[in-house]
């Protein structure tokens, strides 16, 4: 369909299942995941750049930043960090088929024991101009009613009202208010099942989400099966909008 545009958001986990010493990479499975999700952006959460324990730990952990490895044969890659740890620093990263003509990044920690942000990508899509937000919010239910509050106020400042708009990612969230909001904002999402995405083994509650502005919902849905709950703690969603001419 001329002017479809698909779009994934995935939290991967830092490429890796597991705890202690029967942790398991995955970031190689990742990457044909990627691939098979057939998206023209991706939105991912908990990327690594860099990690130094992992890196001596595993033996084929690759050489380049995971947004990069992760990257499609053709697609551009945008990281922005938001945690610094001990041993590295991870973030937000966007894949994008179509070229990309500007990026930023804005802290949204909300307190010192969580670090996050969020990735503002504008792609040329169609001939359009068309934002991209991927977002990662907190745990604690009132940190995120504040992030909500300043994601309001990012948009009304760096996105121009006419331009369309996708908020995607991991919101940490799956209830009726987040959606509430983000309709007050002039966003929307599908509107058909809810599509639980965590947590992947049994999934009971959809925390990632794809929100447009001047888009048309298409659909929703979401990979199932063992080969999609190994690789993460979340499942993939995957949205598709008509961008109108």
């Amino acid at each position: 369909m001329s002017g479809m545009i698909r779009v994934a958001t995935y939290n991967i986990h830092k490429g890796v299942q597991g705890l202690g010493p029967t942790r398991r990479l995955e970031i190689h499975n990742l990457g044909l995941a990627v691939e098979a999700l057939d998206a023209d952006v991706v939105c991912l959460q908990e990327v690594r750049h860099v990690n130094r324990r992992e890196q001596d730990y595993f033996q084929h952990w690759p050489k380049q930043g995971q947004a990069d490895f992760l990257a499609p044969l053709g697609f551009e890659a945008v990281y922005r960090t938001n945690a610094v740890t001990r041993h590295g620093e991870h973030g937000n990263a966007l894949l994008s088929r179509w070229p990309v003509l500007a990026h930023q990044h804005e802290d949204m920690s909300d307190h010192r024991f969580e670090q996050r942000g969020l990735l503002h990508v504008e792609l040329l899509i169609h001939g359009r101009s068309v934002h991209v937000l991927v977002v990662h919010l907190g745990l604690i239910r009132a940190s995120r009613v504040r992030q909500v509050a300043q994601l309001m106020q990012f948009v009304q400042r760096e996105v121009p009202a006419d331009a369309p708009l996708l908020i995607a990612g991991d919101f940490n969230d799956g209830g009726a208010r987040l959606r509430d909001a983000f309709v007050r904002m002039g966003l929307h999402a599908w509107q058909g099942d809810v599509q639980p995405t965590f947590p992947s083994r049994m999934p009971l509650v959809q925390l990632d989400h794809v929100f447009a502005r001047g888009l048309q919902p298409l659909g929703a849905s979401v990979p199932r099966g063992r080969v999609w709950w190994r690789m993460s703690d979340h499942l993939p969603l995957i949205a598709e909008f008509l961008l109108p001419e």
